[in-house]
């Protein structure tokens, strides 16, 4: 499979593997559906259901102790969820990939997505975090493979905001609607 013939979770699996990620932590969200089922169908990676997105910054922190790369998934709501946490990270300077599906952005149909949709930029920078903006799909890979040097190679907090004309708006799901 050519990485143009490769849908954008897969991409980011690509460039998860290609780091040696080996947990992945999670709040289930409908955008990550396709990755985290990937995450957990691939032997080598662990995957870590959280009730609540501020978990899994400090799973992150043990599997960095323990030796291991990890990545945080969950909606840009979450973000709000792991302000506190964040300062682990920046004062114990271990990495943090994280990979953001966007809501709140032009289209959003849920007026309790805007507040975080809206500053989830601007929160995780001003918490010490690397934002790198995912736009268009073709640049999954290339994106979390760049936020991934940064937190594992800095060490730092990297976070990739994926955007909702990547993910695809969500709706509730009325007549007609999957």
């Amino acid at each position: 499979m050519t990485a143009a013939s490769r849908s954008w979770p897969e991409e980011i699996f690509a460039a998860l593997a290609a780091q040696d990620v080996r947990q992945v932590a999670y709040v289930p969200d409908a955008g990550h559906k396709e990755l985290i089922e990937r995450c957990a169908a691939e032997h080598t990676i662990t995957t870590v259901p959280l009730t609540t997105e501020e978990e899994g910054v400090a799973l992150l922190a043990g599997a960095w102790l323990g030796g291991q790369c990890g990545a945080l998934l969950m909606q840009s709501s979450g973000v709000g969820n792991c302000i506190n946490m964040l300062s682990l990270a920046r004062t114990c300077r271990f990495p943090l990939l994280m990979l953001v599906t966007m809501r709140g952005q032009p289209g959003e149909f849920n007026p309790w997505q805007l507040p975080m949709g809206e500053t989830a930029a601007p929160v995780l920078e001003l918490a010490g975090c690397r934002v790198f903006d995912l736009d268009d799909a073709a640049e999954a890979g290339a994106t979390v493979a760049a936020a991934g040097r940064a937190a594992f190679e800095g060490p730092a907090a990297a976070a990739v905001l994926i955007a909702q004309r990547v993910v695809g708006m969500k709706t509730f799901g009325g007549p007609g609607d999957d």
